[in-house]
């Protein structure tokens, strides 16, 4: 089970607080921790409580299911098809953190693409009537 090193309730962070939170991660250089930082600001400024834990933290498949908002059904068949790594312990699966995060960022990227090919194929259509449009 991850160990959760430290959790923040956004309802308990004053505006003054995150205002100088704020102020402080726009003095640094641009860095994964600027970025981790500004992820926080904008995680609290939404009213969303934040919690930490190390990359090498080890999840429960219904831990990582409720992350990732998929059913436990879902989740069993990506780890079966090898599309998210996880290990046993005993009898039980158990997925590394740094896994997720990593199936997330690829997840993500994924969804960017298919977007902007369906962006690119709505100007290809669009482009293909205006030229018809001309013709007639």
């Amino acid at each position: 089970m991850a160990v959760v090193t430290h959790r923040v309730d956004a309802a308990q962070v004053s505006a003054a607080e995150l205002a100088k939170v704020e102020r402080l991660v726009g003095e640094l250089a641009p860095s994964e921790l600027r970025e981790l930082l500004e992820a926080l600001v904008r995680n609290v400024h939404a009213g969303s409580d934040v919690a930490m834990s190390g990359t090498d933290a080890v999840w429960t498949p219904t831990q990582v299911a409720q992350r990732l908002g998929m059913s436990r059904t879902h989740l069993y068949k990506l780890l079966d098809s090898g599309a998210l790594p996880s290990f046993r312990v005993g009898r039980d699966r158990r997925i590394n953190l740094e896994d997720v995060i990593e199936f997330e960022r690829e997840r993500q990227r994924d969804r960017r693409e298919l977007a902007e090919r369906f962006a690119h194929i709505d100007r290809t259509r669009a482009a293909a009537i205006d030229e018809l449009a001309d013709e007639v």
